[in-house]
């Protein structure tokens, strides 16, 4: 493995449009959108395998595939992922597959001398109850949140992992946090999506059925921030090119609105004329969740997607893909 020791210049900069540029993860929500900025800003190597056609979870598999493409950059955004419901009912998936994920796609990149590496992790790996707006460096400084601790032990092992790789070659591999995520590609199954493309859902299908009902998990209180998937694309690969530092960076728009809120202005842009229930026997996860986002800002970059503008594309995504999505 070749070292900054060395003498390579691995200084931040504007990365090589011609070379070779591996997003795993290319088909969800985060991936593609990584890979249509990629497109916009003139990548002409861009590469992916689909689960189907490379199980990440299988080392040797991701050794032989890396070793064979022998790209670059790579964006780490596979993963296992899901909402409430999923993480608290499945939680040895959640860890056991993104560990494995994240440490063969880690070592095989190491492997194989790749330059720059960007993984992205969540928002979920600061403490439940971690002073707001969260600063990077509240990082394992509080217990979790019980709803999905197992899937946030995975990230912050995947942020080690990098931070390791730092400390004994000199790379500039980084890390990058994003809050809650929104956009095409989600996933909007009812029983494995997050709340906001499952209150698309829902109120979606009430408003074509003509329901007058909708019961919603919880108090509807608790604080979330959203960010669109092509802000956070724009965002990594800003980061990539202007940003070399051992800690992660909270992605996000430090702004932040009630799950309340936000299912009232869903079912306003979906046009459900109906009524909101919501079942407080139901967990509601963490109070609040609201990233600082000044180093972020001071690496240059801003959030440029408002939550209107946002919500507005992703349901006319949704409703052109409706009939082909998960159920």
């Amino acid at each position: 493995m070749t070292k900054a020791s060395d003498g390579v210049d691995y200084t931040p900069q504007e990365l090589d449009r011609d070379a070779t540029f591996y997003v795993a993860g290319h088909r969800g929500l985060v991936g593609s959108a990584i890979v249509r900025k990629l497109e916009s800003s003139g990548f002409t190597n861009i590469v992916g395998k689909t689960s189907a056609q490379l199980d990440l979870k299988n080392r040797d598999d991701v050794f032989d595939y890396l070793g064979e493409i022998k790209p670059k950059y790579i964006v780490l955004a596979a993963a296992k992922v899901g909402g409430i419901l999923a993480n608290s009912t499945y939680p040895v998936d959640f860890l056991s597959d993104n560990l494995r994920i994240q440490s063969n796609v880690l070592d095989a990149a190491l492997a194989n001398d790749v330059e720059r590496v960007a993984f992205l992790g969540s928002s979920c790996i600061y403490p439940k109850f971690a002073e707001q707006p969260i600063r990077e460096d509240s990082l394992l400084t509080g217990h979790l949140e019980p709803t999905n601790d197992a899937y946030a032990i995975a990230k912050i092992a995947g942020i080690m992992n990098v931070q390791a790789v730092r400390r004994q070659y000199g790379l500039p591999w980084i890390s990058a946090m994003p809050t809650n995520l929104y956009g095409p590609n989600d996933n909007f199954s009812p029983k494995g999506s997050h709340v906001l493309p499952a209150l698309i859902r829902r109120y979606d299908e009430a408003a074509r059925s003509g329901s007058t009902s909708v019961t919603n998990w919880g108090t509807g209180t608790p604080r979330r921030e959203f960010l669109h998937s092509d802000d956070m694309a724009d965002a990594v690969l800003h980061l990539m090119e202007h940003y070399d530092g051992p800690e992660q960076v909270n992605v996000g728009t430090g702004t932040d609105v009630t799950i309340r809120e936000i299912a009232d202005t869903i079912a306003d842009v979906v046009g459900y004329q109906g009524e909101t229930e919501w079942d407080t026997s139901k967990p509601d996860g963490t109070p609040q969740k609201l990233l600082d986002v000044s180093k972020l800002a001071e690496a240059g970059w801003t959030s440029k997607i408002d939550l209107a503008e946002g919500l507005n594309r992703t349901v006319a995504w949704y409703r052109d893909h409706a009939a082909n999505l998960r159920s």
